[in-house]
């Protein structure tokens, strides 16, 4: 992504910076000295045009053969800086891995990828280079031809043949300039392609939330968008997967009232987070709907959406700023007032008073702050929304337990008067919650009251809170 957008933009702007003016100018050339090969004699000046328009074609056909091998050798160059990149930030995890020589060879299997394609794309360079060089030999050999039989048959004179000479020459000034622009053409044209690429890109989720918003607004603005509070959640038979052919969740049916707090429990990969992403609207289900309030969200515009549903995950995004920037995320229209009001509410006051500088203490993309402060600041991002559901995907899970705790009224504040759903390893976690929900291999194998469940010796939950006391002891 970021070769497309600064190395394949910055490439095209050199180009076109010079390109139009010196085209421009070498095709000039070109047409006065035909025009003046047509004063010397119209067979001189017919010839010579046939001639010059010929090996642009030529070129030109040569040219659209080599665009592709270098759009493919631009992508080659992204892929081998990706690889680069991510490898360079993971270097702590490769050395610890004692994965420094894997690591190396598959450096050396991209490189010699790239080195393979750009050969095979400065071959058909060569190719181009080649062809001119065999259509200046015809030019010069059709100039003598021509010199030669005008003079014998006294057309014209020794200095004009010698001036027809002369002219060809000059010819292939303006010609190998324009097959020069031609081959910064062929690396422009690649980025173009690259870029046009990522222009074209769209989400899969957008047309259909335009379509539902002009086509329905007046359902959307009547429902989760103008009602406060609370909202019901309800997933209808949903399934879906994340590539074709692939299916995460089966035939998934839930109902959970508003004000409600649902925990979801399973194993690694039975799709627990596959749900909290279905109802953040990242992905749309394959069959079924996900509705809020009795709304599909594929009826809801972007913007409500993300107005009232919040998701805190284990992973919290910050931001080059301050930690007023992080946490209102640079929405200035957000009072200071407003921020220390969510701090205290939350329980977050000493933590505040802890910053050097409060609001105003600088961040470099999380640099100094730990998991749990981090997770801190999510919590009041969330809080600062007018958020009807609250979503908290494993948002403990990398916690000590002294900041567990700290998080704890923070997390009783921020679901009061909201419908939650807690995704948990942790079963401890659950113990807020007012109904579970068991998946297995993306099947619900369970559902009902926390409590009622837990009290089932015979139930999926109690059997898994059995399995987490075995582990602890």
């Amino acid at each position: 992504l970021i070769e497309r957008i600064d190395g394949d933009v910055s490439l095209l702007a050199n180009f076109l910076s010079r390109f139009v003016v010196q085209v421009l100018g070498n095709l000039l050339l070109l047409v006065g000295i035909l025009v003046l090969l047509f004063r010397v004699h119209w067979l001189v000046g017919t010839t010579f045009t046939a001639l010059a328009v010929l090996t642009l074609a030529v070129l030109s056909r040569v040219q659209g053969f080599a665009a592709s091998r270098y759009v493919v050798t631009r992508q080659a160059s992204a892929t081998l800086f990706g690889f680069l990149e991510e490898r360079l930030s993971g270097a702590e995890d490769i050395r610890s891995a004692n994965a420094v020589s894997y690591t190396v060879r598959r450096l050396l299997v991209q490189m010699r990828e790239l080195l393979r394609k750009e050969r095979s794309a400065r071959f058909v360079g060569t190719v181009m280079g080649n062809t001119l060089n065999v259509a200046f030999v015809l030019v010069t050999a059709a100039a003598f031809i021509l010199g030669a039989a005008l003079y014998h048959a006294g057309t014209i004179t020794l200095g004009t043949a010698y001036l027809i000479f002369n002219y060809t020459q000059l010819l292939r000034s303006p010609i190998d300039q324009i097959n020069r622009h031609v081959s910064d053409l062929q690396h422009a044209t690649a980025g173009i392609a690259r870029i046009r690429e990522l222009l074209d890109t769209r989400s899969a989720l957008g047309d259909e939330a335009m379509r539902c918003a002009s086509e329905r607004s007046e359902t959307v603005d009547g429902g989760i968008g103008r009602r406060d509070g609370p909202l019901a959640v309800e997933l209808d038979h949903v399934t879906f997967g994340y590539d074709p052919g692939e299916t995460v969740l089966h035939d998934i049916c839930l109902s959970l009232p508003a004000g409600k707090v649902l925990g979801v429990v399973g194993r690694t990969g039975s799709g627990k987070t596959t749900i909290a992403r279905l109802l953040f609207r990242l992905y749309d289900p394959t069959a079924g709907a996900v509705r809020l309030d009795g709304i599909d969200v594929r009826d809801v515009p972007r913007a409500e959406l993300t107005r009232r549903v919040g998701m805190i995950t284990q992973e919290v995004q910050l931001f080059q700023g301050t930690v007023r920037d992080n946490l209102a995320l640079f929405d200035r229209t957000i009072a200071d007032g407003t921020i220390l009001a969510a701090l205290y509410d939350l329980g977050l006051t000493s933590w505040y008073r802890s910053l050097a500088k409060g609001l105003d203490t600088p961040l470099s993309g999380g640099n100094g702050l730990s998991a749990g402060e981090a997770q801190l600041l999510a919590f009041v991002r969330v809080f600062l929304k007018d958020a009807g559901l609250v979503i908290l995907d494993e948002a403990t899970a990398r916690l000590d337990p002294a900041t567990e705790a700290l998080l704890e009224r923070a997390v009783s504040k921020l679901l009061e008067g909201r419908t939650g759903i807690i995704v948990a390893h942790r079963l401890g976690t659950l113990r807020r919650a007012d109904d579970v929900l068991v998946l297995e291999q993306g099947r619900v194998v369970e559902q009902g009251d926390r409590t009622s469940l837990a009290g089932d010796g015979a139930s999926r939950y109690a059997g898994l809170l059995r399995s987490g006391a075995e582990v602890v002891a």
